[in-house]
């Protein structure tokens, strides 16, 4: 009877403080209402707002990774990530360079899926969290959450990469032209999307207002479906962004506080290695590329394997 009554008084203890996270979450997360946003509404990226709840276990002063993933998701995504763990994500030295990859989650408001991710977090130590809901239209504070993170505990690795869960990355490739690169600072690359409009339609996904952003042309910046830049970046845009009006367009976030940084983004190859859209998948078309996007869970483990497989194999120029 008493475990009976201790149990119920420990279930309302923990429903009754997850709402009070949720009501500080409400209020406190910018200095707004993060949790009732609308696409319209104008907010202020503060810098440090928040404390971490999750961090990586790693400690990157002892052993510096080469290249930083970090992929943004979503807390109920678990099977995504066990999979991308054990492929293109999975913790690897590639040309005797170490790559790793985190996850960059806010918080669920249902109790139970917050312990998963809990769960998760101790048993591979990967994820990195912070007190804001996670919701599309807060993808600017998870990528932030990210480059403040690299900024504060990881900046002794060289190059870092933001893409997202629904993205197939060639991370052999991928290194294999980040160690061509003479210039190692004040760089960045991804789909480079120049004189770019703000659309206008309220009923887009990608909808901006003017008075979110007033200008008819965003200055230049690369596709959020996956960039890479030099880790000093991470340093100056995290320095700069609270001087940057918030706009919920993350990749279009970054860019103003590349133009305001003095940064132009660049192609990191002569051919197109970055893809928005979805390849049709082959092991030599692939092994040409760093990302393409809309690539389904399972697509992601038989494409990775049938590049592993194919990497000794020769394909024709072009």
């Amino acid at each position: 009877m008493a475990s009976k009554r201790f149990r119920q008084i420990f279930f309302l203890t923990t429903i009754l403080v997850f709402a009070g996270l949720c009501f500080l979450i409400k209020w406190t997360s910018v200095g707004e209402c993060i949790f009732c946003q609308t696409k319209t509404e104008d907010i202020f990226l503060k810098q440090g707002n928040g404390q971490f709840l999750l961090v990586p276990h790693s400690d990157c002063s002892q052993i510096p990774p080469f290249l930083v993933i970090l992929v943004t998701s979503s807390p109920t995504d678990l099977k995504v990530r066990v999979i991308i763990r054990e492929t293109w994500g999975k913790k690897r030295l590639i040309a005797n360079k170490l790559i790793v990859t985190y996850f960059l989650l806010g918080i669920t408001l249902n109790p139970e899926e917050q312990v998963a991710v809990i769960n998760e977090s101790l048993k591979y130590g990967d994820i990195i969290q912070k007190s804001f809901v996670d919701t599309y239209y807060n993808l600017t504070l998870k990528t932030m959450m990210g480059i403040e993170w690299i900024h504060k505990f990881c900046s002794q690795s060289s190059f870092v990469m933001k893409t997202d869960s629904d993205v197939f990355v060639n991370t052999y490739y991928l290194t294999e032209l980040l160690l061509k690169k003479i210039q190692k600072t004040r760089f960045f690359t991804g789909f480079l999307k120049q004189n770019d409009h703000p659309i206008r339609e309220i009923s887009s996904k990608w909808y901006m207002s003017k008075n979110e952003y007033p200008r008819n042309v965003y200055p230049p910046f690369c596709s959020g479906t996956g960039y890479v830049f030099s880790t000093d970046v991470a340093s100056l845009v995290y320095r700069i962004s609270d001087n940057i009006t918030f706009v919920k367009l993350e990749d279009v976030f970054i860019g103003l506080c590349l133009a305001e940084l003095g940064i132009k983004p660049e192609n990191l190859h002569s051919k197109q290695t970055f893809f928005p859209e979805r390849l049709k998948f082959s092991p030599c078309r692939f092994k040409q590329i760093v990302t393409s996007h809309f690539v389904k869970p399972h697509e992601l483990m038989i494409y990775w394997n049938a590049l592993e497989k194919s990497m000794d194999e020769n394909c024709p120029d072009g």
